[in-house]
């Protein structure tokens, strides 16, 4: 006989309620105050209007904000990916005993806090060959590094989750070779942890203002470095570019993760 199935009680579902309402509070509240034009002593906005909105997408200079951080952001993860992809895989297939010394690696960078990285990167490439500050080379180099322990960590897991090893091994011992066997066994097995790490190291870097600030927040701007700029002109502005850049975060990851499956599909057949 098959076991019963148990049911919620109502104390978790009141506490997973309340804990709902804490975290998408501030998010409604920002989300109201972009849209009100006269909000003083009532509980929602006398009036509404959709002026704040109108007037970011007026500026030209939020679309080209948000052009630098998709275009850097994304070819900072599809570095990751082909450099990490294949290391991760490597070491945790064939150099289990480098695993130790790789998660060091890219933890490595956490323990420098982030104004003394940016301080240290401007003064070793301000000069000399590699004379890159101010760049978004050294931006792009510096969001590889960032992304370091999503990407290894993610990688790692969906490998070890799949048992990549003994995956392999049966792979090659049905006539396929390694490359092949990786691209057509292994790979579609991974590729929705693989996703998820990519996504993550998104949103981590598209969010990322203090070292981007500091290291070419005088020649290009991005989202954060412009939601800062303009924070001082309007509390209603800024709430609109907030909700915006919400948004706009949401539909990317949606987007990205519907061609994940497409693609995740495709390598199946």
């Amino acid at each position: 006989m098959d076991a019963p199935i148990k049911r919620t009680g109502a104390a978790p579902r009141a506490l997973m309620l309340l804990l709902m309402i804490y975290l998408l509070l501030p998010l409604m509240a920002t989300c109201i105050y972009a849209f009100a034009r006269d909000w003083q002593t009532t509980v929602l906005p006398e009036r509404w209007t959709l002026e704040w909105f109108g007037g970011m997408f007026k500026d030209l200079r939020f679309m080209e904000s948000l052009w630098n951080s998709l275009y850097l952001c994304l070819i900072a993860v599809a570095f990751s990916l082909l450099v990490m992809l294949p290391a991760v895989f490597v070491i945790t297939v064939y150099m289990p005993r480098l695993e130790s010394l790789m998660k060091g690696l890219v933890v490595l960078p956490y323990a420098v806090p982030g104004v003394v990285a940016a301080v240290g990167l401007i003064r070793a490439y301000s000069s000399g060959p590699l004379n890159i500050a101010g760049t978004a080379y050294i931006l792009l180099g510096a969001y590889f590094v960032i992304v370091l322990p999503y990407m290894y960590q993610g990688i790692r897991n969906s490998l070890l989750t799949v048992s990549a090893g003994p995956l392999l091994a049966a792979a090659e011992l049905l006539g396929a070779g390694r490359m092949r066997a990786f691209a057509s066994v292994v790979l579609p097995n991974i590729w929705p942890g693989v996703l998820v790490s990519a996504l993550l190291s998104f949103s981590v870097l598209f969010g990322e203002f203090a070292l981007t600030n500091m290291l070419v927040g005088g020649q290009i701007q991005t989202i954060q470095v412009y939601l800062y700029h303009r924070m001082g002109e309007s509390g209603h502005l800024a709430s609109a570019i907030a909700i915006t850049y919400f948004v706009f975060i949401l539909l990317l990851s949606a987007l990205l993760m519907k061609l994940g499956q497409k693609v995740n599909g495709g390598l199946k057949r």
